[in-house]
């Protein structure tokens, strides 16, 4: 009644049920933020931050920012990203520049931007403590995520890990390595698999969490920044 919702609405309705309250600081030196859905906003929104502050600075790339739908359920579906729409678009761009598609995406590299699991010492069984990444340590780069170890993953090469760790060692953005936990107990995917598909170099980058996917995730606002920083390095190069 309050809305002029009918039961025949519900019937197309895209409704979710999110846990009430505003994101909060955390931290005796307010350092970290608590909120609903981290996954995946702090990488979402710093990529098209730098994404506009490269297109203000007159960068002479052709830039993407795909916020991908269904990541979470197998990248299924016309907005996931085993749709072929990212190859439309390619293909689009690369008949007005009258180059070949296949060359443009040989030419192309993508940051597959997604959360990763930062280590808690809470659950320290989990994880591999030396091979994880750490809060307020920067942006995590991970060559490979997976299951099993590499299970369904796209496993970046060693030129595109290179070439990335050196934009951010130029441009002084703190960065770190880690996996996702256990190689025999933790375990996660991401869009690079499916971006791998199209013959395009891509790497996994992303700021890590404390308790994803539960309903109050954990994340520092500097790694935030690094991740708002990573993304500016890699438009401008």
């Amino acid at each position: 009644e309050k809305y002029g919702i009918c039961e025949e609405d519900f019937l197309s309705a895209e409704l979710s049920a999110v846990p009430v309250g505003n994101a909060r600081d955390v931290g005796l030196d307010r350092s970290m933020i608590c909120a609903y859905g981290h996954d995946d906003r702090v990488c979402a929104y710093p990529a098209m931050t730098a994404m506009f502050e490269a297109l203000k600075m007159g960068t002479p790339h052709t830039m993407m920012c795909i916020l991908a739908d269904k990541e979470e359920t197998g990248s299924d579906g016309n907005s996931g990203m085993q749709c072929d729409l990212i190859l439309d678009l390619i293909d689009a761009i690369a008949e007005s520049q009258k180059a070949s598609p296949a060359a443009v995406r040989a030419a192309s590299i993508c940051l597959s931007a997604d959360v990763s699991a930062a280590f808690d010492p809470n659950f320290g069984e989990a994880f591999e403590k030396r091979n994880s990444s750490l809060l307020s340590c920067g942006v995590v780069l991970t060559k490979y995520t997976g299951s099993r170890g590499k299970g369904g993953c796209s496993d970046a090469s060693a030129e595109v890990m290179s070439r990335v760790a050196l934009l951010l060692d130029g441009a002084g953005i703190a960065w770190q390595t880690g996996e996702y936990g256990k190689g025999d107990q933790g375990g996660a995917g991401t869009v690079a698999v499916e971006i791998a598909k199209f013959g395009i170099d891509v790497v996994d980058v992303g700021v890590p969490l404390l308790s994803m996917h539960a309903p109050s995730e954990l994340a520092a606002k500097s790694d935030i920044y690094a991740m708002y920083g990573c993304c500016k390095a890699v438009f401008n190069d």
